[in-house]
């Protein structure tokens, strides 16, 4: 007959194993907010404060707060089944991300509560744990909540959750090393909630009041990775997949090209989002960004989709199954949104190829002579030099022979030089960056006359073809009242 035995895990080892579950400091405090908004909070405040003899850190809202029970059950792990049913308002799924998201940070975490009944606190001391090898919480009296950080903050209703002994946050530096790490890792946390939260910042998510969010007394301002403010932006129809019972919302969007975005709108895309390594599916779960820049292995990232997002909507009730893991970082779809999403992506590569090229093409199309030409022979495109381009036809006609099928060869050197592996990679990453003159007052006159004497005859250059020719060979962009003065006063002039 079978015997059962009781087998509870070691605490100090579990506990130990539980603070590497692949957490970040910002993943971990996303998964505190989590909690937050789940406690319908409005304002959340987030400090470090690395004054202290013990540094802390402590997140704090304005929700409906818990009273001691609550507080002592929000410290248990697996406090909530993931298959329990939930709230369409609620973020949570194992009951685990308050412990698991807080001792991947710390080795003491607190968390302080007010539910209009005064203030109720608990704490897990995973030194205590350890030394014990038992699962005890202490639970404090009056006199010690009164010496708790940041309990000064709850003035009403609301919870703050404290992490001490911050082991994993500091690297095991100090002074002036300590304060720069945590800065850095401060700024990525300012980042990455102004993405993930960006629909409750902005107070985009129905039947929910606009969330506030602040580092160290600074707003967290949302970070909308579709350019939705963008007129050039394109917003593709909506498909919606039922899948027993519940709806999953796809919308298709086409973020303009870069020339399209004015200069405070591409510092500020540019230094928080790589266009080719974040295009793809963007998954919300209640409106809460849980997954990014991936197409699921549908296709593979590169430059025809790079422009290319797919907003993706599910409510928690289906979590089971897009497989949510603990730290709400990946997401798989099921299998008939993963179909949808397949057809949507041929579509949006389409139109994001189209961003691209056509704009490639306006460069060569409002030029007559251009100094590179761009061949597609039977599926093989390439480009070279223009051999019949008015600067290069003068120097060839003054040469010999010989030193012509010299410059030739040089010519078609070049073209087949070409650095296309390296252009791509700079132009698709910084493509504001790229610039291929840089120069004074005084060498813009000098190219300009220079361009006239090579293309005089007689003395006397057509003012029209010139301009076609200056303007073939990119010298002189972003100098057009310059090129536009020498013109009327050099050219012009001498034809009247």
């Amino acid at each position: 007959m079978v015997r059962e035995y009781h087998l509870p895990p070691s605490a100090s080892s579990l506990s130990a194993s539980l603070r590497d579950l692949g957490y970040s400091l910002e993943t971990a405090i996303a998964d505190i907010i989590d909690n937050s908004v789940s406690a319908e909070a409005t304002k959340v405040e987030i400090l470090c404060d690395l004054t202290q003899q013990d540094p802390t850190l402590g997140i704090i809202d304005n929700g409906r707060g818990m009273d001691e029970a609550g507080v002592i059950n929000a410290l248990r792990h697996g406090s909530k089944s993931p298959s329990d049913n939930r709230s369409p308002k609620d973020l949570g799924r194992f009951g685990l991300g308050l412990k698991t998201a807080s001792f991947s940070q710390c080795k003491r975490l607190t968390v302080v509560s007010n539910n209009e009944k005064g203030l109720h606190a608990a704490e897990w001391n995973l030194d205590t744990v350890h030394k014990k090898d038992d699962w005890l919480i202490a639970i404090l009296e009056p006199e010690e909540i009164a010496k708790l950080p940041f309990r000064d903050l709850i003035t009403d209703t609301g919870t703050a959750v404290v992490w001490r002994n911050l082991d994993r946050l500091f690297e095991d530096n100090t002074g002036a090393k300590r304060d720069e790490i945590v800065n850095e890792k401060l700024d990525v946390v300012e980042r990455h909630l102004s993405l993930v939260f960006h629909r409750f910042l902005s107070g985009e998510v129905p039947s929910r009041e606009k969330l506030s969010l602040t580092l160290n007394g600074h707003p967290i301002e949302p970070f909308d990775p579709f350019c939705r403010k963008n007129s050039a932006t394109q917003i593709l129809p909506e498909e919606v997949v039922r899948i027993d019972g519940e709806s999953v919302h796809m919308q298709p969007y086409i973020l303009p090209h870069h020339s399209k975005l004015s200069a405070k709108e591409y510092d500020f895309y540019q230094n928080r989002s790589d266009f080719i390594s974040n295009q793809g599916a963007y998954v919300y779960r209640n409106g809460r960004l849980m997954a990014w820049g991936d197409w699921f292995r549908l296709i593979p990232k590169g430059e025809p989709t790079k422009l290319a997002r797919v907003q993706i909507d599910f409510p928690n009730i289906m979590d089971e199954m897009w497989t949510i893991d603990i730290k709400k970082s990946r997401a798989r779809p099921p299998a008939p949104v993963k179909a949808r999403l397949r057809q949507i992506i041929e579509r949006v590569s389409t139109r994001s190829t189209t961003v691209h090229r056509g704009r490639g093409r306006k460069l060569f199309d409002g030029i007559k002579v251009p100094v590179w030409e761009r061949y597609a022979d039977q599926g093989n495109i390439r480009y070279t030099l223009n051999k019949k381009h008015p600067l290069i036809m003068v120097l060839r006609s003054d040469l010999s022979d010989d030193n012509d099928r010299r410059f030739v060869m040089l010519i078609e050197a070049i073209s087949s030089s070409l650095p296309v592996e390296m252009i791509y990679s700079d132009f698709s990453t910084h493509p504001r960056d790229i610039k291929q003159s840089d120069i004074s007052y005084e060498e813009i006159i000098d190219r300009l006359t220079a361009l006239k004497e090579c293309l005089s005859d007689n003395g006397e250059v057509n003012a029209t073809n010139f301009e076609e020719v200056m303007q073939s060979t990119r010298f002189f962009e972003g100098f057009e009242d310059i090129t536009e003065d020498f013109i009327a006063k050099e050219l012009k002039n001498d034809q009247s």
